[in-house]
């Protein structure tokens, strides 16, 4: 927060939660108010009983703030099914969005770009009709957001071939191939990701969330083994090893997906952002100017708007 505020002078911060230990990290507090409680959603909490009983949490006093009016979005590193909770039943959906999507921006290698994912978990189970809902999301946020014009949309599947995949991604192909507001381009696979195959890759929550862990942990891992080999691998490798530093900060900083900001649940009536537990300053500094440019560009009233004038299933069935 204190570094988002060099950047970001004007904004307002509501920090929910001890007053005593959120002053430690103080070092400004213009535009900052604290709210304090002792009341807080722990990891191992179950997320909806959670937020139904525990009235005055911080994650809880944080979505009725935004319900009210008093802030403009919330952002938490905390339990993440809870949030999604939150979101859900104290912050509310877009009408005509059945299931909002958890997306992230992830990295592309070799370019400064990356694609926007969902969903990542929000939803376990999807019908075809969320993916496609999902492609209007991501579609939204990689144009609006992210400056992207007629962002990619492509589908993860096991195969390009339109035949390819299962029942749920069959249909959902069908209803992508429809749909004149999206630029549709068929089917993508998991290896294509990272190569920027396309701006917006819909998938449903299960498959997502494993997709994202996997890239998660070939990164970690594969930053993890080149240390390894070079500590390994005697003098010659160390010296090599100062020669490709800059090479190898490069790698890192691209498969850095926390530059992205954090990952949104889309979807809802106002900005709801969740990051990793263990994030670092620098990385809740680039989540605020993610906040800062979903707020400033509207998007969530661009996407109120789209989705009203949308025909409901009751408008196509009279027609």
């Amino acid at each position: 927060v204190m570094l988002a505020k060099k950047d970001f002078p004007e904004i307002e911060f509501l920090l929910y939660g001890k007053e005593n230990e959120i002053k430690k990290y103080m070092t400004d507090d213009k535009n900052v108010t604290i709210i304090h409680t002792d009341e807080k959603i722990n990891s191992d909490d179950e997320p909806v009983k959670a937020i139904r009983r525990k009235k005055t949490a911080s994650m809880v006093l944080a979505a009725q703030a935004v319900k009210n009016g008093e802030a403009d979005a919330i952002f938490s590193a905390g339990n993440t099914g809870a949030l999604l909770a939150a979101g859900l039943f104290i912050v509310g959906r877009i009408k005509g969005i059945d299931r909002p999507g958890l997306m992230s921006t992830m990295p592309v290698i070799g370019k400064d770009a990356g694609f926007d994912m969902l969903d990542l978990g929000a939803n376990a189970d999807n019908k075809p009709e969320h993916l496609a809902n999902y492609a209007v999301l991501g579609s939204f946020y990689a144009q609006k957001v992210r400056g992207i014009n007629r962002p990619r949309v492509g589908l993860l599947n096991n195969g390009t071939e339109e035949t390819k995949g299962s029942e749920l991604t069959k249909k959902a192909f069908e209803l992508l191939s429809q749909d004149p507001t999206i630029h549709f381009i068929g089917n993508v696979e998991a290896r294509e990701l990272l190569d920027g195959a396309a701006d917006v890759v819909v998938t449903d929550g299960f498959t997502g969330n494993a997709v994202l862990k996997s890239i998660e942990g070939t990164a970690l891992n594969l930053m993890a083994l080149l240390k390894q080999s070079i500590l390994d691998s005697g003098t010659k490798g160390k010296l090599g090893a100062l020669l490709l530093k800059d090479a190898l900060r490069k790698v890192k900083n691209e498969m850095d997906y926390a530059k992205h900001g954090g990952a949104v649940l889309f979807g809802l009536k106002a900005p709801v952002i969740k990051t990793h537990g263990a994030t670092g300053p620098e990385a809740v500094a680039y989540t605020i100017k993610q906040i800062h440019t979903m707020l400033a560009t509207d998007v969530v009233a661009q996407l109120v708007a789209h989705f009203e004038e949308m025909p409901t299933a009751k408008d196509e069935t009279q027609s």
